[in-house]
Protein backbone atom coordinates (compact mmCIF):
# COMPACT_ATOMS: atom_id res chain seq x y z
CA UNK A 1 0.00 0.00 0.00
CA UNK A 2 2.69 2.44 0.61
CA UNK A 3 4.58 2.05 -2.84
CA UNK A 4 1.01 2.65 -4.17
CA UNK A 5 0.84 5.63 -1.90
CA UNK A 6 4.42 6.50 -3.12
CA UNK A 7 3.51 6.02 -6.77
CA UNK A 8 0.54 8.03 -6.56
CA UNK A 9 3.01 11.01 -4.90
CA UNK A 10 1.17 11.33 -1.62
CA UNK A 11 2.46 11.74 1.75
CA UNK A 12 0.69 9.87 4.57
CA UNK A 13 -0.68 13.27 5.28
CA UNK A 14 -1.71 14.03 2.14
CA UNK A 15 -3.74 10.70 1.75
CA UNK A 16 -4.84 11.17 5.35
CA UNK A 17 -6.50 14.49 3.94
CA UNK A 18 -7.34 12.91 1.28
CA UNK A 19 -9.49 10.26 2.90
CA UNK A 20 -10.45 11.59 6.42
CA UNK A 21 -8.48 8.96 7.97
CA UNK A 22 -6.09 9.64 10.43
CA UNK A 23 -2.47 9.40 9.36
CA UNK A 24 -1.68 7.13 12.28
CA UNK A 25 -3.75 4.04 10.91
CA UNK A 26 -2.72 4.35 7.81
CA UNK A 27 0.64 4.50 9.18
CA UNK A 28 0.14 1.37 10.72
CA UNK A 29 -1.58 -0.11 7.99
CA UNK A 30 1.11 0.55 5.89
CA UNK A 31 3.07 -1.70 8.37
CA UNK A 32 0.22 -4.55 8.33
CA UNK A 33 -0.89 -3.47 11.71
CA UNK A 34 -5.21 -4.27 11.33
CA UNK A 35 -5.74 -3.59 15.01
CA UNK A 36 -8.42 -1.84 14.06
CA UNK A 37 -10.44 -4.46 13.55
CA UNK A 38 -11.45 -6.41 10.47
CA UNK A 39 -14.73 -4.57 10.34
CA UNK A 40 -13.33 -1.48 10.59
CA UNK A 41 -9.99 -2.49 8.42
CA UNK A 42 -12.14 -3.58 5.21
CA UNK A 43 -14.01 -0.35 5.47
CA UNK A 44 -11.04 2.08 5.80
CA UNK A 45 -9.09 0.14 3.03
CA UNK A 46 -11.73 0.46 0.41
CA UNK A 47 -11.58 4.28 1.11
CA UNK A 48 -7.81 4.26 0.52
CA UNK A 49 -8.35 2.27 -2.32
CA UNK A 50 -10.37 4.72 -3.88
CA UNK A 51 -7.99 7.58 -2.75
CA UNK A 52 -4.85 5.94 -4.28
CA UNK A 53 -7.18 4.99 -7.73
CA UNK A 54 -6.77 1.19 -7.36
CA UNK A 55 -9.86 -1.18 -7.08
CA UNK A 56 -11.62 -1.63 -3.66
CA UNK A 57 -12.37 -4.76 -4.56
CA UNK A 58 -8.84 -6.27 -5.32
CA UNK A 59 -7.50 -4.35 -2.15
CA UNK A 60 -10.17 -6.05 0.43
CA UNK A 61 -9.49 -9.66 -1.32
CA UNK A 62 -5.58 -9.61 -0.98
CA UNK A 63 -6.51 -8.20 2.62
CA UNK A 64 -8.81 -11.34 3.20
CA UNK A 65 -5.94 -13.61 1.66
CA UNK A 66 -3.32 -12.40 4.20
CA UNK A 67 -5.60 -12.73 6.82
CA UNK A 68 -7.57 -16.06 6.69
CA UNK A 69 -8.00 -16.02 10.60
CA UNK A 70 -9.68 -12.73 11.56
CA UNK A 71 -7.17 -12.26 14.05
CA UNK A 72 -8.11 -8.47 14.29
CA UNK A 73 -10.34 -7.72 17.28
CA UNK A 74 -13.69 -7.00 15.90
CA UNK A 75 -15.24 -8.96 12.94
CA UNK A 76 -18.17 -7.52 10.51
CA UNK A 77 -20.27 -10.96 11.65
CA UNK A 78 -19.58 -10.09 15.63
CA UNK A 79 -21.19 -6.75 14.82
CA UNK A 80 -24.44 -7.23 12.78
CA UNK A 81 -25.04 -10.62 14.70
CA UNK A 82 -24.76 -9.11 18.19
CA UNK A 83 -27.28 -6.34 16.43
CA UNK A 84 -29.47 -9.34 15.41
CA UNK A 85 -29.10 -11.06 18.62
CA UNK A 86 -30.08 -7.73 20.42
CA UNK A 87 -33.44 -6.75 18.58
CA UNK A 88 -34.28 -10.71 19.04
CA UNK A 89 -33.93 -9.68 22.75
CA UNK A 90 -35.61 -6.54 21.96
CA UNK A 91 -39.13 -7.87 20.66
CA UNK A 92 -38.90 -10.95 23.60
CA UNK A 93 -38.51 -8.52 26.24
CA UNK A 94 -39.76 -4.82 25.33
CA UNK A 95 -40.93 -4.29 29.22
CA UNK A 96 -37.40 -5.48 30.92
CA UNK A 97 -36.14 -3.32 28.43
CA UNK A 98 -38.32 -0.26 29.50
CA UNK A 99 -37.45 -0.44 33.42
CA UNK A 100 -33.92 -0.62 32.63
CA UNK A 101 -33.88 2.59 31.17
CA UNK A 102 -36.32 4.09 33.07
CA UNK A 103 -33.24 2.82 36.29
CA UNK A 104 -30.67 3.73 34.21
CA UNK A 105 -32.27 7.55 33.74
CA UNK A 106 -32.68 7.75 37.48
CA UNK A 107 -28.90 6.87 37.74
CA UNK A 108 -28.25 9.75 35.17
CA UNK A 109 -30.43 12.43 37.18
CA UNK A 110 -28.51 11.66 40.29
CA UNK A 111 -25.28 12.07 38.95
CA UNK A 112 -25.82 15.05 37.21
CA UNK A 113 -27.68 16.23 39.93
CA UNK A 114 -24.29 15.75 42.42
CA UNK A 115 -22.07 16.94 39.63
CA UNK A 116 -24.10 20.24 39.47
CA UNK A 117 -24.20 20.43 43.29
CA UNK A 118 -20.11 20.14 43.84
CA UNK A 119 -19.20 22.35 41.25
CA UNK A 120 -17.74 25.84 43.01
CA UNK A 121 -15.25 26.32 45.12
CA UNK A 122 -16.08 23.34 47.00
CA UNK A 123 -15.33 19.96 46.24
CA UNK A 124 -18.27 17.63 46.12
CA UNK A 125 -17.87 13.66 46.69
CA UNK A 126 -18.20 13.08 42.63
CA UNK A 127 -14.74 14.99 42.47
CA UNK A 128 -12.37 13.32 40.73
CA UNK A 129 -9.02 13.81 39.65
CA UNK A 130 -7.65 12.29 37.01
CA UNK A 131 -3.68 11.21 36.44
CA UNK A 132 -1.66 12.73 33.38
CA UNK A 133 -1.29 9.15 30.91
CA UNK A 134 1.94 7.37 32.12
CA UNK A 135 5.00 7.73 29.61
CA UNK A 136 7.56 5.17 29.36
CA UNK A 137 10.40 6.73 28.29
CA UNK A 138 10.56 11.23 28.81
CA UNK A 139 9.51 14.27 26.84
CA UNK A 140 11.94 16.92 27.43
CA UNK A 141 10.92 20.64 26.32
CA UNK A 142 13.96 22.32 24.66
CA UNK A 143 16.19 24.25 26.78
CA UNK A 144 15.04 22.68 30.14
CA UNK A 145 18.72 21.57 30.48
CA UNK A 146 20.97 24.18 28.28
CA UNK A 147 24.58 23.95 29.39
CA UNK A 148 24.85 20.45 30.71
CA UNK A 149 26.14 17.34 29.05
CA UNK A 150 23.92 15.25 27.77
CA UNK A 151 25.23 12.34 30.44
CA UNK A 152 25.10 15.19 33.21
CA UNK A 153 21.15 16.15 31.51
CA UNK A 154 19.79 12.08 30.67
CA UNK A 155 22.25 10.01 32.41
CA UNK A 156 24.93 7.34 30.88
CA UNK A 157 22.85 4.50 28.53
CA UNK A 158 20.10 6.49 27.90
CA UNK A 159 19.00 7.70 23.58
CA UNK A 160 18.01 11.47 23.29
CA UNK A 161 16.57 12.11 19.97
CA UNK A 162 15.68 15.65 19.05
CA UNK A 163 12.60 16.00 16.76
CA UNK A 164 12.28 19.68 15.02
CA UNK A 165 9.44 19.82 11.94
CA UNK A 166 9.51 22.48 9.19
CA UNK A 167 6.16 20.56 8.61
CA UNK A 168 3.58 19.16 10.04
CA UNK A 169 4.23 15.41 10.40
CA UNK A 170 2.74 12.27 12.45
CA UNK A 171 5.29 10.45 14.50
CA UNK A 172 5.47 7.15 16.85
CA UNK A 173 8.23 7.37 19.56
CA UNK A 174 8.23 3.90 21.31
CA UNK A 175 11.42 2.64 24.17
CA UNK A 176 13.85 -0.65 23.84
CA UNK A 177 10.78 -2.38 24.88
CA UNK A 178 8.33 -1.28 22.50
CA UNK A 179 6.23 0.74 24.48
CA UNK A 180 5.03 3.96 23.83
CA UNK A 181 6.89 7.11 24.43
CA UNK A 182 4.87 9.49 22.07
CA UNK A 183 2.69 9.13 19.18
CA UNK A 184 0.57 11.97 17.12
CA UNK A 185 1.21 14.81 14.71
CA UNK A 186 3.96 17.28 15.84
CA UNK A 187 3.09 20.99 14.40
CA UNK A 188 5.08 22.56 11.56
CA UNK A 189 8.12 24.58 14.06
CA UNK A 190 8.06 21.82 16.71
CA UNK A 191 10.99 21.11 18.61
CA UNK A 192 10.95 18.04 21.22
CA UNK A 193 13.09 15.79 23.05
CA UNK A 194 12.14 12.03 23.56
CA UNK A 195 14.63 10.26 25.59
CA UNK A 196 14.71 6.10 26.76
CA UNK A 197 17.20 3.78 28.04
CA UNK A 198 19.11 2.04 25.37
CA UNK A 199 16.78 1.93 22.44
CA UNK A 200 14.66 4.87 20.86
CA UNK A 201 12.30 3.32 18.09
CA UNK A 202 10.78 5.86 15.46
CA UNK A 203 8.36 5.79 12.76
CA UNK A 204 8.13 8.96 10.70
CA UNK A 205 4.74 9.65 8.43
CA UNK A 206 7.34 12.39 6.58
CA UNK A 207 10.82 11.46 6.71
CA UNK A 208 11.51 15.34 4.58
CA UNK A 209 9.40 17.01 7.19
CA UNK A 210 11.73 16.77 10.44
CA UNK A 211 14.92 17.10 11.74
CA UNK A 212 16.67 14.66 13.52
CA UNK A 213 19.43 15.37 16.31
CA UNK A 214 20.50 12.11 18.38
CA UNK A 215 23.22 12.11 20.79
CA UNK A 216 24.07 15.53 20.19
CA UNK A 217 24.65 14.63 16.63
CA UNK A 218 22.70 16.69 13.97
CA UNK A 219 22.14 13.67 11.36
CA UNK A 220 19.37 16.25 9.55
CA UNK A 221 16.38 14.74 7.20
CA UNK A 222 15.80 10.82 7.57
CA UNK A 223 14.04 10.79 4.17
CA UNK A 224 12.33 12.19 1.39
CA UNK A 225 8.87 14.45 1.61
CA UNK A 226 6.43 12.09 1.82
CA UNK A 227 8.47 9.18 2.51
CA UNK A 228 7.29 7.19 5.68
CA UNK A 229 10.03 5.55 7.87
CA UNK A 230 11.09 3.68 10.74
CA UNK A 231 14.75 4.06 12.18
CA UNK A 232 15.74 2.48 15.43
CA UNK A 233 18.58 4.61 17.77
CA UNK A 234 21.04 2.89 20.19
CA UNK A 235 22.92 4.49 23.17
CA UNK A 236 26.17 5.05 22.80
CA UNK A 237 25.66 6.10 18.87
CA UNK A 238 23.58 7.86 16.54
CA UNK A 239 23.61 5.75 13.64
CA UNK A 240 20.23 4.31 13.07
CA UNK A 241 20.29 0.27 13.15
Amino acid sequence: MAEARERAGLSVRQLSERTRIREGVIARFEGDDFSVGDFYARAHLRTIASGLGLDPDELVRQYAQEHPDGDSPVRTSALFGGAAVLRERGRRGSGWTMAVAVALAIVVIVVVARMLGGSGDRTGPTAVRVPAPAQHGQVHHEGAREGRSLEEAFGPGLVVVKVTTRKPSWIAVKDAKGKAIFEGTLPEGKTTTYSARDRVKLVIADAGAVRLVVNGRDLGAPGKDGQMVRRTFAAGGPSPR
